[in-house]
């Protein structure tokens, strides 16, 4: 089993719960306008690891994975591979190690019983699922992703029925995301999940321009501001993350 892999980093603290070995996959079938790794977006360049390789390299971090850390799977989306990852969280298990999935959950689709049924595979050794919602009503999902919202609202019923612990991520962009009947919506729908456990505000920045300078591709958001701490700490408020904004 190969999988085609962007890049490690070992010592992460912003990809799930307490010190993470972070495995950064390569390929994903979204354009978000805001992807800070741009470079993951297609394969070209990826390095081949085997499997056991990646175990052993995230097994010399396992002194470090006490209160709670462990191994997250990010991309890119990594579910394009996910028959390496399926084989990765079942061989992390037996080692006793925690398992964090980093996805939008674009790739899932119900009535592909082939690929369900992949699904079903996986969960049995996922800990945590970090769904990053881009956004919650569909038209702008396409406009900001360049696809429709639907496989990823049904992947997060999904989790929900199958009782697997979420962290909803979600990205702060002004004009974008940074809208009140959105936030509204997005929390509806959160309440309507039995499984999420966290939501996590992520204010929109501009540290992956650099990168589409070097690549040769157009920065789409350019000129777009940062939110403010008032509005990071009213979209928390909105989605009850928050009790008030004082």
């Amino acid at each position: 089993m190969i999988g085609k892999i962007h890049s490690f980093f070992a010592g992460g603290t912003v990809d799930g719960p307490g010190i993470r070995f972070v495995i950064f996959m390569k390929g994903c079938p979204l354009r978000c306008l805001y992807c800070h790794n741009p470079d993951t977006w297609n394969q070209d360049g990826a390095e081949c690891y085997e499997v056991d390789d990646v175990v052993s390299q995230a097994l010399r971090y396992k002194g470090y994975f006490n209160n709670g850390g462990g191994v997250t799977v990010s991309g890119g989306e990594p579910l394009i591979q996910i028959d390496f990852v399926i084989e990765l969280f079942k061989k992390l298990k037996k080692y006793n190690v925690h398992t964090a999935l980093d996805t939008s959950g674009i790739i899932f689709d119900k009535d592909n019983l082939e690929l369900k049924a992949k699904f079903d595979e996986l969960i049995k050794y996922t800990d945590l699922v970090l769904l990053d919602i881009k956004h919650i009503d569909n038209d702008e999902h396409i406009k900001l992703t360049g696809k429709s919202n639907k496989n990823v609202l049904e992947f997060a019923k999904y989790l929900s029925n199958n009782k697997i612990n979420v962290w909803i991520r979600h990205v702060l962009v002004p004009d974008i995301t940074l809208n009140d009947n959105y936030l509204t919506k997005l929390k509806e729908f959160i309440d309507t999940l039995s499984n999420v456990s966290k939501i996590e505000v992520l204010p929109y920045h501009t540290m992956g321009i650099v990168k589409y300078k070097n690549l040769g591709i157009p920065y789409r958001l350019e000129g777009v501001r940062t939110p403010t701490k008032e509005e990071v700490k009213h979209a928390k408020y909105l989605l009850g993350v928050i009790k008030d904004v004082a």
